[in-house]
């Protein structure tokens, strides 16, 4: 399987370099020169014979400088670093430099590839012959190891704008027509998008393929969740993939039921990064045996249901488990989730829905009749909640501590009003000034909104329960 971006970068490169390399020769500059004596056969008579060998290496590396300040240098750079085979094809020219690592190790191959592409010569033309073997050179060395596993599955639900997108080395997502090699069902039409899907590649070195084989698949669970808390589409891996090793030949993997991709997350160019550095905290990070881990479960279950309207409870259950450990019976996790997620004139607002989702989530168990735009919109609604709670506890902007957090929001008191005091009239003289008018109220006691929230609870609770519980009952629920 060859990259068509990384052998069309490094072409292009090749090409800008050679450009700058024979401009240099026209200019004056000579390529050094070395005598070499050529090996005689055993017991043959006669002088020795020599030649003269050009130092092209030694040219190239003097100029290596000016060379990556070409243009086409940073994206050939940028898509090398993500080659597999990258190691194996530095220790192939050089034991030496074969060591060699990070952005060293992408020039010492730069440096390699034009010194193949152009050995021994002294005017640096460049021969398409010669540039593709130097190429397939460099491809190879990535099917060099008989102990490499390739596995290769399908995304939906994702859409990118760069035909491939390295996330770390050894892991690439891809646009299907980037990558020459592919086994036919992963270049197919897509599943659940018509048309549409990546394919997302992952290479790892093991004498063990099975264990090479179950890492690889927690790899693409981690990338998947990572997806799907990164923005607000719902994310699925294909129920196909496939594994060689090697060179091998392609074989099917089955990867399990995937869910049904809803929306489309979009990563952009200038999101790349972003995406990168997101990935690998949600890697590191990921909780474990906690109420957090078994919220993040629930939501992944929730995105692989097909329908918005099961995957309402599976969602409800994680926010339960992070903010209502009370039970349902307390009521608070409506003004729990608005004291987190809305802004302090929104609260009521988000309450509402909050409750509005729980009656949702009865008549669904009940098997009572819905409206389906609308309910769809706030089973989404719920999901969005729950997933950026999740992402903001799990990258640090949050405390684990979600309950104490938002019981502190819905403890901070109301910013009092100032009282605003008529114009007092100018005392005339040389009388006494009058006393001060009395305030309607103290100007340091704070106005509450109680009154107004527990009349809505009362219309909430008869509106939605039908039963006309004390307002004070209902006030709590808010609170």
């Amino acid at each position: 399987m060859r990259s068509l971006q990384l052998q069309a970068a490094l072409s292009e490169y090749v090409e800008a370099a050679a450009a700058h390399l024979h401009a240099e020769v026209a200019a004056g500059a000579e390529v050094a020169l070395e005598l070499e004596q050529q090996t005689r056969r055993r017991r043959s008579g006669g002088p020795s014979l020599y030649c003269y060998r050009p130092l092209t290496g030694e040219f190239i590396s003097e100029r290596m400088a000016a060379l990556e300040r070409l243009p086409a240098y940073a994206e050939a750079a940028r898509l090398l670093a993500g080659f597999p085979g990258l190691g194996r094809y530095l220790a192939s020219v050089d034991a030496d430099i074969g060591r060699s690592a990070g952005q060293a190790g992408v020039r010492a191959a730069i440096r390699a590839l034009l010194c193949d592409a152009f050995s021994e010569q002294t005017d640096f033309e460049l021969q398409p012959e010669r540039l593709r073997a130097a190429l397939e050179r460099l491809e190879v060395s990535a099917l060099s190891s008989t102990s490499e596993l390739t596995l290769l599955a399908t995304l939906h639900g994702l859409t990118i704008t760069s035909a491939e997108l390295a996330l770390t080395a050894g892991l690439t997502i891809a646009q299907p027509h980037a990558l020459a090699g592919l086994p036919a069902g992963a270049v197919g039409a897509g599943e659940g998008e018509a048309g549409g899907h990546l394919v997302v590649v992952l290479a790892a070195e093991d004498d063990e393929p099975r264990e090479a084989l179950a890492r690889g698949r927690e790899v693409l669970n981690d990338l998947l969740r990572a997806l799907r808390l990164f923005g607000d589409g719902r994310v699925s891996l294909g129920a196909l993939a496939w594994a060689r090793v090697g060179s091998g030949a392609w074989n099917p993997l089955a990867l399990g039921a995937g869910g049904r991709p809803h929306g489309m997350l979009v990563v952009t160019a200038e999101q790349e990064d972003e995406l990168r550095a997101f990935c690998n905290l949600v890697s590191r990070r990921a909780p474990h045996g906690n109420e957090l881990a078994w919220a993040l479960r629930r939501f992944e279950l929730g995105c692989e249901r097909h329908s918005p309207h099961e995957a309402l409870s599976d969602h409800l259950l994680a926010l339960r488990a992070l903010l209502e450990p009370e039970g349902p019976s307390s009521g608070r996790l409506a003004g729990r989730l608005a004291a987190l997620c809305a802004t302090p004139e929104r609260h009521l607002e988000l309450t509402e829905r909050t409750v509005q989702a729980i009656a949702l989530e009865r008549a669904v168990v009940a098997g009572g009749a819905v409206e389906h735009a609308a309910s769809e919109a706030l089973a989404r609604d719920t999901a969005d909640h729950l997933r950026a709670l999740l992402r903001d506890v799990i990258c640090g902007h949050l405390d684990a501590d979600l309950v104490t957090l938002a019981d502190e929001l819905l403890l901070e008191p109301e910013e009092p009003l100032e009282p605003e005091l008529p114009p007092q009239p100018e005392p005339p003289e040389p009388q006494e000034p009058p006393a001060p008018a009395e305030p309607f109220f103290a100007a340091d006691a704070p106005l509450h909104a109680a009154p107004v929230r527990a009349v809505r609870a009362q219309e909430l609770s008869e509106e939605m329960f039908g039963d006309p519980r004390q307002p004070q009952e209902i006030l709590d629920v808010f609170i």
